[in-house]
């Protein structure tokens, strides 16, 4: 990163720990990648840049000014213009003195350099760079046409209390146990001129964690997602870092085509300068070259909720099927797609003694180890049921043995924080028993497991909290099972979902209503009953053929 220098000292004491932070936390990015980032967004020598701003909102030591002033007084040259033209086309800050000092001296040592006259090239050093937390600068001092930078990383609750409040005023995206960066990424997207360009390398967290929501919400709703390029085991800092990097273009337009790339750390100087050729040509729709692969798409995902992450020539078919199908969760088709019932006391809710209480108050339960083999294999449990048909909560003394049972087992339940919120519904589950639920056919997903497990159960069974369920009102639920038991559904869940220790998957709902699928009525005879075929044997591969065919496939990348 720039800097990890975020606090102005002099205002705010700071406790020694976060002192050594801001002191020892700096990490410079190396050369080629700040010229990369310029070439990406158009900051070339070639066009006049003493007429557009650039912004750097944490300079650091100076990595990324000693690029940018080189390429301004090649500019300022090939056109005949004085270097004093450029003094106000460049604004960097930070809020360390010797940072400040460290940046302008770079600065004006690379254009004494080029030749420029030592007092201009101080007086344009000066001008540039100033004292300052970027967060809190008006919009005078921070308007640009390109921001770019390496934003810094650090936890919203590192912050002295006072900044802290400051900095969640200022920047709305800075929600929950936020990074820092997250407020430089909105405060450069709010500053940026109409059709300006913003070139970060940063932490690529924000686009998946539940921290970045905000903050994807802001650039869906207003932006345009240019490019994430992946960079996580490339030597692209002076230090060695965990930071899971990514360069990441947004600009202040309209949503249009974007691109996603991965690298790997054979990706350098000389393959950076050959990406850049190949994105900047708009030419081909793909490139896998030993170093990277990267992949166009005609637009970014849509939503906040989490954007996905793949290989680029599967992100480009994730984002093709999103575009052409619906949503598997889908009002027009009935399909909805839900959580298993949570009791708050499953020790005591949950039994296999058929004769514990009441006989209707049992209500046979689907658990995951019911799943297992892939079809219904019941093992017996029972949800002692405190729910109506209605949805109400049954007069206990109507039922003397659950009434009984329940207050044999009142001192637990009444220390459940959902019944000492309502304290005279003591009894409840957390959740209410749809009746409706019981009787419907329903594909059943385990919360975690390897891969995508959809299993039927034809109806009598209410699923537990550690399932998923699928209904819907036109399907035929051994088709839908055919689609989503293959690769190709699996891939939505792939790229959205985190995966686990061992690599499981979490099945959530979250992610399962991400997967897209086609109208019912346009899969053919033959393929609903291949697909229900494939469905009944468990048959991966079968079930993957037919989903391509269906979607229109000729395969799923890597």
């Amino acid at each position: 990163m720039a800097t990890l220098a975020l606090f102005d000292t002099e205002d705010l004491p700071l406790p020694e720990s976060l002192l050594e932070a801001v002191e020892h936390g700096e990490v410079f990015t190396r050369a080629w990648v700040v010229g990369l980032i310029l070439d990406l967004i158009g900051y070339t020598p070639d066009k006049d840049l003493c007429g557009p701003r650039l912004v750097e909102p944490a300079c650091g030591g100076g990595a990324f000014l000693t690029v940018v002033a080189s390429r301004v007084s090649e500019s300022c040259r090939t056109r005949g213009r004085p270097l004093t033209d450029a003094i106000d086309a460049v604004r960097a800050f930070d809020l360390l003195d010797h940072n400040v000092e460290r940046s302008r001296a770079l600065v004006a040592e690379t254009l004494r350099g080029d030749g420029w006259n030592p007092k201009d090239a101080a007086k344009v050093a000066a001008a540039w760079v100033r004292q300052g937390d970027y967060l809190l600068q008006p919009h005078d001092e921070r308007y640009a046409d390109y921001v770019v930078g390496n934003p810094p990383y650090i936890r919203l609750e590192d912050v002295p209390a006072d900044r802290m409040t400051a900095y969640r005023r200022a920047c709305l995206t800075m929600g929950g146990r936020a990074d820092i960066y997250i407020g430089f990424y909105e405060m450069a997207l709010r500053s940026l001129n109409e059709g300006g360009r913003l070139g970060f390398i940063c932490a690529d967290r924000w686009m998946r964690n539940q921290y970045g929501r905000r903050l994807r919400q802001l650039v869906v709703k207003d932006f345009s997602m240019d490019l994430a390029l992946v960079m996580h085991d490339v030597d692209a800092f002076d230090e060695q870092v965990s930071a899971y990097p990514a360069i990441t273009l947004i600009s202040n337009g309209a949503q249009s085509a974007a691109v996603a790339a991965d690298t790997n750390r054979r990706f350098g100087a000389e393959q950076a300068r050959d990406f850049a050729q190949w994105y900047l040509s708009g030419e081909s729709a793909t490139v896998a070259e030993e170093s990277y692969q990267a992949a166009r798409m005609p637009h970014w995902f849509p939503g906040e909720d989490s954007w996905p992450a793949a290989s680029p020539a599967r992100l480009a078919v994730l984002e093709d099927l999103t575009e052409r199908f619906r949503p598997l969760e889908d009002t027009g088709t009935g399909t909805k797609v839900g959580i298993g019932i949570a009791t708050g006391a499953d020790k005591v809710f949950l039994t296999k003694d058929e004769e514990l209480v009441e006989g209707g108050r049992l209500l046979p339960m689907a658990m995951v180890r019911d799943t297992t083999s892939g079809t219904i294999d019941w093992g017996g449990t029972y949800l002692v049921n405190p729910w109506t048909a209605t949805g109400e909560l049954v007069d206990l003394d109507a039922f003397p043995r659950l009434a009984a049972y329940f207050e044999k087992h009142g001192q637990a339940l009444r220390k459940r924080y959902v019944a000492e919120k309502q304290p005279h519904r003591w009894y409840k589950t957390i959740d209410k028993v749809d009746h409706r639920l019981i009787r419907r056919p329903k594909l059943l997903f385990p919360d975690m497991k390897l891969r995508i497990h959809p299993v039927l159960d034809e109806g009598g069974l209410y699923p537990h909290h550690n399932l998923y369920f699928i209904v819907s009102d036109v399907w035929d639920m051994r088709v839908l099972g055919g689609l989503l038991l293959s690769k190709v559904a699996e891939a939505f869940v792939e790229a959205y979902a985190v995966r686990m220790r061992g690599g499981t998957l979490r099945f959530q709902a979250q992610y399962l209503r991400k997967i897209r699928v086609p109208d019912p009525a346009t899969i053919g005879e033959g393929d609903r009953a291949a697909l229900a075929e494939a469905f009944d044997k468990r048959n991966v591969r079968a079930a993957t053929e037919i989903a391509l065919r269906v979607y229109g496939l000729a395969e799923l990348p890597d």
